[in-house]
């Protein structure tokens, strides 16, 4: 199972380099072909996009085919996908470009099912550290992603097109990676203990669905907002792309690194905790950002954000396992992530329109509003809690 969970790492590391990739080149080569500047990010959105409305379909094919033959499917509409993006880059077709992002969404939806897959494979009582050690791969994508952005952004004449075509090699990788990995098989025979599966509405209505989905959404949205404009932002300001591609590498550092550790605070101090952590340090993160626009202070904002995205999304993640049952995950694990796509979607979208018309302030002031909610949210459930202690004490 540790082999088993280190290989899960790896795909987790190099899905999040072509993730990475994308967020760090499609904003700018969006703004070379779109036909309004406040459209340029249009591309990360139609990724997004394509990965919410994947979600449900990737759903039914886990529960028909069972989790590998999914990722494997996944894996190839990426490499297809990063071909037609560097079709759609050459030509200067910007509208092809969103539709190449919105199929590489697929991909998306079912690498962002990894988290919950590293959880069947661990004991039960390791589940919170196989989901941070799984996320915590994700550093490869903060030291390649950015770095293959950079080294291949002039391989041909179109800035970019090699970096697509970089892309379709790591998708071959993870596909060689996926197809050793071994998971445990997925019975739909019901045994003797097995209960019948609650609708979908009775699942979504639960507190502690609530409180996770918003934690995993809102901790995504405001990470996507601000991170898919930060190459636009640096630009506005003057800082070469190189620079832009260092930031974004310590911003998925942040987000990744703590993954080696975040179970046992999870463990230690529970999932409510860490969440507001989590929230802290994207305030902090937002504190720094509108004190200035050096190199230094995107740095520092930038680490803080991932740093407070691992904390929320992990801990979320850990949250959202007590939602549902065995029977029930796939649907669950399904909403939770349509949750997290629909609000990346409209960040997506939101951080080229506020970034081109509004600027970076206000891009961050914004961002305030989620981290509000999100904390009445954890104060709303942590009463429920007690109230529901207090009517069934232990």
């Amino acid at each position: 199972m540790k082999r088993n969970l280190v290989l899960l790492a790896l795909c987790q590391g190099l899905f999040l380099t072509n993730n990475i990739t994308f967020i760090a080149i499609n904003g700018l080569v969006g703004f070379s072909m779109a036909p309004l500047s406040w459209l340029a990010t249009l591309p990360v959105m139609g990724y997004v996009v394509g990965s919410a409305l994947a979600t449900a379909p990737v759903a039914r094919v886990q529960k028909w085919l069972g989790r590998k033959p999914s990722f494997l499917i996944g894996i190839v509409v990426a490499i297809l996908s990063s071909l037609l993006c560097l079709y759609a880059a050459i030509n200067k077709n910007f509208f092809l470009l969103i539709t190449a992002t919105f199929i590489a969404g697929f991909y998306q939806a079912n690498a962002q099912l990894y988290r919950f897959a590293a959880a069947e494979l661990a004991a039960p009582g390791d589940k919170e550290k196989a989901v941070s050690w799984v996320l915590a791969g994700g550093l490869m994508g903060a030291i390649l992603g950015p770095n293959i952005a950079a080294v291949t952004k002039d391989w041909f004449e179109t800035p970019f097109a090699g970096s697509y075509l970089a892309l379709t090699v790591v998708g071959g990788l993870a596909a060689l990676v996926m197809s050793v990995i071994r998971f445990p098989s997925q019975s739909t025979q019901p045994g003797p203990l097995t209960q019948t599966s609650r609708p979908l509405h009775e699942i979504v209505r639960q507190p502690v669905f609530i409180v996770s989905a918003m934690g995993a959404g809102l901790g995504y949205g405001v990470m996507n907002l601000l991170m898919a404009s930060t190459p636009l932002a640096m630009q506005a300001c003057g800082h070469p792309f190189q620079d832009a591609a260092f930031v974004l590498q310590w911003h998925v550092i942040g987000m990744f690194a703590p993954g080696f550790f975040t179970g046992h605070l999870i463990k230690k101090f529970g999932a409510l905790r860490v969440m507001a952590a989590g929230i802290v340090l994207n305030l902090l993160c937002i504190t720094i950002a509108l004190s200035g626009s050096d190199l230094h202070q995107f740095l520092i904002a930038l680490f803080a954000l991932g740093l407070g995205w691992n904390f929320l999304f992990t801990a979320s993640t850990t949250l959202s396992m007590s939602s549902f049952r065995p029977e029930e995950k796939d649907k669950a694990q399904g909403a939770i992530n349509f949750c997290v796509f629909f609000v990346m979607a409209m960040t997506s979208f939101g951080s080229g329109a506020l970034i081109t018309t509004q600027g970076w302030t206000w891009l961050n002031l914004g961002s305030l509003v989620p981290m509000i909610i999100m904390a009445m949210g954890l104060v709303w459930f942590t009463h429920q809690v007690k109230s529901s202690h207090a009517q069934h004490p232990s």
